[in-house]
């Protein structure tokens, strides 16, 4: 029995040496991977608004007649660098010209508003446009189904006075509108 151990041990002494080498042997050549994650969350920019950020019309009426002037017309505005890291929406809306110091009812035969269409293209195939003398604006919002950068011109067209093109404008040296364009990410 001695003797079968003896040998077992000798046996074992040998086997280990070769044993510890192959391991050796296979760690230097094992290799792992680690991976990398991040995001980029949905997100949008409007651009930077060139010139001076405001479409001014001048005179509105027709010195002569006292009516809004047929004419009227501003260069278009532009946002620049505008974009949607994912899907997105355009939405315009828009306020009506309204006289700012004469915010009583006018008279007969005379008007405080004037209504426009405004529109923002570039960003979908169809603009968004908002009527501000419409009840309904449907074409208001549109959709792009992926992300998207570029410029957006912002325009203002079809003036005309509230109740009818045959009332004049009340005097008033501070007419205001506005015009806001929103981008949003859709989910």
């Amino acid at each position: 029995m001695r003797r079968n151990a003896a040998f077992l041990t000798a046996a074992l002494a040998l086997a280990l040496p070769s044993l510890a080498q192959a391991q050796t042997v296979a760690g230097d050549t094992d290799s792992k991977t680690v991976g990398i994650v991040g995001t980029v969350p949905a997100m949008c920019f409007g651009g930077t608004l060139s010139g001076d950020g405001t479409f001014d019309l001048g005179v509105l009426v027709d010195l002569t007649t006292g009516q809004l002037r047929t004419d009227l017309a501003a260069p278009d505005k532009v946002l620049l660098g505008s974009y949607c890291t994912s899907r997105s929406s355009i939405t315009v809306s828009a306020t009506p010209l309204e006289a700012q110091n004469y915010v009583s009812t006018p008279p007969s035969g005379f008007s405080r508003t004037v209504h426009y269409l405004a529109t923002a293209s570039g960003w979908t195939t169809t603009p968004a446009s908002y009527d501000t003398g419409a009840a309904t604006n449907n074409a208001a919002t549109q959709t792009r189904n992926t992300a998207f950068t570029g410029d957006i011109t912002v325009a203002i067209s079809n003036f005309s006075t509230s109740g009818g093109s045959t009332l004049r404008l009340v005097g008033d040296d501070a007419y205001r509108g506005v015009v806001t364009v929103t981008l949003a990410a859709v989910n």
